[in-house]
């Protein structure tokens, strides 16, 4: 490394914050722009009127903790399994205070615009206008910018139904909504069957008089709980699972899959199954919708047709009166306001030209990306994390990216992958599957696992490396940062699962983990050799 860069990461959310943590492992004099008084982004709940991303107070995050830690920090072990957004808002506390991460933070600091120095064609470097916290405006040069502001604070509207216009209640989009306070004893529509219109969905049927859910193509329901109470990531986020995936017809794995979603309850006969396959577009997480459309406080209706007043009519010819709320959980925009004003990353129909998402190909240099910016099958904060490495590995001068040929050949490569598998959608123009993007990350900047090698070396780590969750602390075994914990740290992620629920849990011996370990290592050895073979 040549010389100290300078180094301005915009948001302490989710993203910003493991940016700074390995912005200080790279050396790097970093300074980070918040915009309100405190860390979090998204995950910080506002139970005020805000332009900013907020969560509903009874938010629990979606995939489990083991799956969503950062790569050097494990959760506690009395930590729930899924955490309520206050306890993952006190995982990312705790996070900075180890760290001291603070100090990096203007909070209070508004960043107002991002441009291109005037030496940028030669240098690389950025020039950042931003408001202080005495509300004065001012510019900063840095040689690199990561932008983490995340996707979750423009709301998308569709165009008006006929007759919106003459709905006298209150219609509003799932951003503005805290609670269920000012529901209680209404008839609500709900419109979007993604995550948070059945979180919203499912919260309101316990106090309005009534909640309908309007979809328009349906959808595939994962339980958080797989089989005997594991997490459901911990069983298909597995190295194993994914290989397997690459070898099993695609046909037979969707079948598996749709099996297992159709044992806990038939789909068809609940109103919600879709027409595309279950790896054909991101799936709703919910635990409870199932029970509360059998209860009859969630009733599923297809796309409105018009509005009559405060009547609704579907697509079906079916009509619901005297409705009191329309909630709109139809997504968000993608947009970079703060970036060139916003010319600088162009948004068509909610798609983005990104390599790798994060990085824009049409400029010179690779000195500006955005962090976050993707929709996994699979937790978010590992990813930014592994986003945010591969940026200051790039650069501090420590790794190389492509040529720009090379850059737009693998996005075009990538985004007919995604066109071809999923439903064309708004949201599904940033969707990745999370351990074959973190390889990919992981390639570029040598941290990849060696399986062969940790088999060699290290057998029962090995194992847990195929037959685990693929943990982010498997990225920190090797290559550059290696933590002196990451072995630990992955050996005991299982125990600590279990501790979640149970403190006087035994983990198995060492003996029955071995025994277990070969029956697994038979099992796949002779479905590996009948698909090959047979």
């Amino acid at each position: 490394m040549s010389s100290r860069k300078r180094v301005c990461i915009i948001g302490a959310g989710a993203s910003g914050l493991p940016s700074i943590r390995h912005a200080v492992l790279y050396n790097c004099d970093v300074v980070c722009f918040e915009a309100s008084h405190a860390i979090g982004g998204l995950w910080r709940y506002k139970p005020e009127d805000t332009d900013e991303g907020t969560v509903m107070k009874t938010t629990v995050i979606n995939t489990s903790k083991e799956m969503t830690a950062y790569s050097d920090f494990p959760p506690q072990p009395e930590a729930a399994n899924f955490m309520h957004n206050a306890q993952l808002l006190k995982y990312f506390n705790d996070y900075a205070d180890e760290f001291n991460l603070r100090k990096y933070i203007k909070f209070h600091h508004k960043v107002l615009n991002v441009e291109r120095a005037s030496d940028y064609v030669k240098t690389g470097k950025w020039k950042v206008t931003y408001k202080d916290n005495e509300g004065q405006q001012k510019e900063e040069i840095f040689d690199g910018v990561l932008c983490c502001t995340g996707h979750h604070t423009t709301p998308w509207l569709p165009e008006k139904w006929p007759g919106q216009d003459t709905f006298p209640g209150k219609c509003v989009h799932s951003h503005s909504y805290k609670d269920h306070r000012g529901y209680e004893d209404h008839t609500v529509v709900v419109v979007g069957v993604g995550n948070s219109g059945g979180d919203i969905a499912v919260e309101l049927s316990r106090i309005a008089k009534q909640v309908y859910l309007v979809t328009r193509r349906g959808t595939w329901v994962f339980n958080r709980i797989f089989d005997y109470g594991e997490p459901f990531d911990f069983v298909v986020g597995t190295r194993a699972a994914n290989y397997l995936r690459g070898v099993v017809p695609t046909k037979m794995s969707t079948w598996f899959l749709e099996s297992k979603l159709q044992h806990r309850f038939d789909h068809e006969k609940y109103g919600l199954r879709p027409a595309h396959h279950v790896f054909g577009a991101h799936p709703t997480v919910n635990d409870e919708l199932p029970n509360r459309i059998a209860c009859g406080m969630v009733r599923i209706k297809p796309n409105i047709s018009e509005f009559k007043g405060n009547t609704l009519v579907f697509e079906d010819g079916s009509r619901v009166e005297n409705v009191d709320d329309v909630v709109l959980a139809t997504g968000y925009l993608l947009s970079f306001p703060t970036l060139e004003k916003g010319n600088l990353i162009p948004v068509e129909d909610n798609e983005v030209s990104l390599y790798k998402y994060m990085y824009p190909m049409d400029i010179e240099h690779n000195t500006l990306a955005v962090i976050g910016l993707i929709q996994p099958l699979g937790s978010i904060m590992p990813i930014s994390e592994m986003q945010a490495r591969v940026f200051l590995s790039v650069l501090t001068g420590e790794s190389k990216l492509p040529s720009r040929e090379g850059m737009k050949k693998d996005s075009e490569i990538k985004r007919r992958m995604m066109a071809g598998r999923f439903v064309k959608s708004r949201r599904h123009t940033i969707q990745v599957d999370f351990t074959p993007y973190m390889d990919e990350l992981a390639d570029l900047i040598g941290c990849r696992l060696d399986m062969k090698q940790l088999f060699m070396s290290d057998f029962s780590l090995g194992m847990r490396a195929l037959f685990g969750p693929n943990v982010a602390y498997t990225y920190r075994l090797q290559g550059p940062h290696k933590w002196a914990g990451a072995r630990d740290a992955i050996m005991s992620a299982a125990d600590r699962v279990a501790k979640a629920t149970n403190m006087k849990y035994k983990h198995p011996t060492t003996m029955e983990t071995w025994r277990n370990s070969l029956i697994i290592i038979v099992i796949f050895a002779i479905f590996i050799y009948l698909l090959r073979y047979c």
